[in-house]
């Protein structure tokens, strides 16, 4: 009764097992079609659409990055040893410690090559770091060519004591050798060369062909006005004035159209403006020139100066177009204040007076008002001396009293 119950059992059980097996199935593939169809909608755009992290990659980027930035510490040593200012070195030009092939040691043998001293080396660092990135091979072309300017090692080492970034701006020095042989056929000698080096070097880094397009600019311009002998006349500009070698031809056409409009000069008038000032006032920024005469001229004609005289003035003084015109103007308030004539402030050659700075103006007028000193009668060109000159001629003036 038992064995045959237990044997029913068994079969039962046998039955049930494959049932309870499909059932579970089935609740899986149910479970799995509810989640696909209830879940991943409501999650899809916070979830399946959001991008896959990278944060495992920004880890891996952030350390190759944070390892990169470190600064070479046989480097650091190296130039340590030298007698580097590695403190200025981190200020100037922080870069060039994070480097991992230098030419450190090319460097000093290099410069020692040619006289100068361990100090010296490490100052030509200190202040141009940048210095240690070029080879042996370039500094050594380099050299020739500024000795092909400046003729003796000596002239080159005074010049890198001043400016040590004039020689280490560039290493293209296939563009400076193309460049030099431009500039010496304008007519301009080593001498000249050696200011430019000295005052403007980024312009040895120029294309050729840019430098060449200013030169033609300015020989254009001239022969516009008349001009018969441009070849001087971009000679003179460029000796006195190298910095307009950095300035845009938009900005040089724009300051000649602004000074023969603005004065109703004849061609011949500009071209003796611009001789007279050897080009200076092409070099400042257009907006600049015309926010200032502007101002100073609505200044001058409220203080009851006709047009004529304020054109007069400024032609006579075109130094005042470099002075911005709040500072124009309060010194020709201070000097009214001294019961000087507007007429005298105007008159030709008065642009020394108002280069003079306020500070100095003041005591100046202070010093003579003691001295019972005439503006009307003695004029006003004292308060332009030399200091050592206006001691001088105060003293006398004392000593008349």
């Amino acid at each position: 009764m038992i064995n045959s119950g237990s044997t029913a059992l068994q079969r039962y059980l046998q039955q049930l097992i494959p049932m309870a097996a499909r059932a579970l199935l089935h609740m899986k593939n149910s479970l799995l079609c509810n989640i696909h169809n209830f879940w991943l909608p409501r999650f899809s755009e916070k979830i399946v659409l959001r991008p896959v992290s990278s944060r495992h990659f920004c880890l891996k980027t952030e350390s190759a990055d944070a390892k990169s930035c470190k600064e070479n510490a046989v480097l650091l040593s190296s130039l340590a040893r030298m007698g580097v200012n590695i403190t200025m070195v981190r200020r100037r030009q922080p870069g060039v410690l994070k480097k991992q092939i230098t030419h450190d040691k090319d460097l000093k043998q290099f410069l020692q090559s040619k006289g100068v001293t361990n100090e010296f080396i490490a100052n030509i660092i200190s202040r141009y770091p940048r210095a240690i990135t070029r080879s042996y091979e370039s500094l050594e072309k380099r050299w020739e060519l500024w000795k092909s300017i400046l003729m003796t090692d000596l002239e080159i080492v005074n010049i890198l004591g001043r400016s040590p970034e004039s020689f280490f701006r560039s290493t293209n020095n296939i563009n400076m050798e193309k460049n030099i042989k431009f500039f010496c056929s304008l007519g301009l000698t080593s001498s000249h060369l050696s200011h430019m080096l000295t005052r403007v070097p980024r312009v040895f880094s120029y294309r050729v062909e840019l430098n060449k397009e200013m030169i033609d600019l300015l020989h254009d311009s001239y022969l516009s006005l008349g001009g018969e002998n441009p070849g001087d006349f971009v000679k003179q500009i460029i000796t006195k004035n190298v910095f307009i070698l950095l300035r845009s031809r938009k900005q040089v056409r724009a300051n000649i159209k602004f000074l023969q409009s603005s004065f109703n000069l004849s061609n011949e008038e500009l071209l003796a403006v611009l001789r007279y000032s050897n080009g200076d006032i092409l070099d400042l920024s257009n907006e600049y020139i015309k926010k200032n005469f502007t101002n100073t001229k609505e200044k001058l004609l409220s203080l009851g100066c006709t047009e004529t005289e304020v054109n007069r003035f400024f032609i006579s003084n075109l130094r005042v177009l470099f002075i911005s015109s709040k500072n124009l103007s309060d010194k020709i308030d201070c000097l009214l204040q001294a019961k000087i004539d507007i007429k005298q402030i105007i008159k030709q050659n008065s642009s020394h007076i108002l280069d003079t700075s306020i500070i100095t103006l003041r005591s100046r007028i202070e010093e003579l008002e003691k001295t019972s000193y005439d503006f009307k009668i003695s004029g006003i060109g004292i308060l332009s001396c030399s200091k050592k000159r206006f001691e001088v001629k105060l003293e006398k003036l004392r000593s008349m009293q």
